[in-house]
């Protein structure tokens, strides 16, 4: 899995869509998220195409919605994304939410598609510790992923922590605050000392601290410097201070609390 990527979440089907993802992939991303809410898979498949790179050397994510789970569901819910993306396969398959009273016969489907349908792993989004101990009293597999909203906002360190020692990978969704990161005097700082841009400075960030990151953008130029975050690494005093920022603020829905 790559640790950086490129997320799709609010770009338009159609052109949008597919010259971000060609764009990315052009650029040397490897790694593409998106789901069937976002409602432009099919844009997305055009994009994995027209690029020109081998899908092989494409990582590719989608989601199954909450009102698909369930266990047949979510089985067609998957075989609907492969059409829409026109692939055969993912390389990653995520439950977007943990319904309450149907996540766990979602997560017995997923094991299914990763044993005979060619889902090359399967994970989770948003689910937070408790979610993630009572899937594991029944799963036969333990989820590849957990992609969660993370910034320095919102680091939920002991989260962190419990899917490191579960083999869990950890994954940033809104790793810019939704544009509120560009706000704050530290980061500006941070910028300035570094000679980097202020979304590179927080990207970079997300790797030092063993996060994998799809930060979201459909224009050519920031798709490129997004990227630009491999020539240069943060002093440990900086991780910390981005640490320290940490307050348990969400910009996004809380798992706990939602209603979709």
């Amino acid at each position: 899995m790559p640790y950086f990527g490129l997320g799709v979440y609010l770009s338009e089907d159609g052109k949008e869509v597919t010259n971000a993802v060609k764009w990315a992939l052009q650029d040397g991303y490897r790694h593409i998220d998106t789901a069937s809410i976002y409602g432009n898979e099919e844009g997305v498949g055009v994009g994995i195409r027209e690029s020109g790179v081998e899908r092989k050397d494409i990582f590719v994510v989608s989601k199954v919605w909450n009102s698909d789970q369930g266990y047949e569901s979510t089985i067609k819910a998957y075989e609907s994304s492969l059409k829409r993306l026109n692939l055969d396969y993912l390389d990653l398959f995520l439950v977007h939410w943990p319904v309450k009273g149907k996540y766990k016969e979602t997560w017995r489907a997923m094991e299914y598609l990763y044993k005979h349908k060619g889902v090359r792993a399967i994970g989770v989004s948003n689910f937070m510790q408790h979610h993630l101990e009572d899937l594991l009293t029944s799963a036969e597999i333990v989820p590849m992923v957990n992609q969660m909203e993370f910034h320095p906002y919102l680091v939920q360190q002991d989260l962190i922590d419990f899917c490191n020692k579960n083999a869990i990978q950890y994954e940033a969704w809104s790793p810019l605050m939704q544009g509120h990161i560009f706000e704050l005097d530290i980061m500006k700082g941070l910028a300035a000392k570094y000679n980097k841009t202020i979304a590179q400075i927080v990207l970079r960030w997300d790797l030092q601290k063993g996060v994998v990151t799809i930060p979201k953008s459909a224009k050519k130029d920031r798709i490129r410097a997004n990227a630009d975050i491999f020539d240069f690494e943060l002093a440990p005093e900086d991780v910390k201070k981005l640490e320290n920022l940490d307050r348990g603020k969400r910009f996004g829905p809380d798992p706990d609390n939602f209603d979709f």
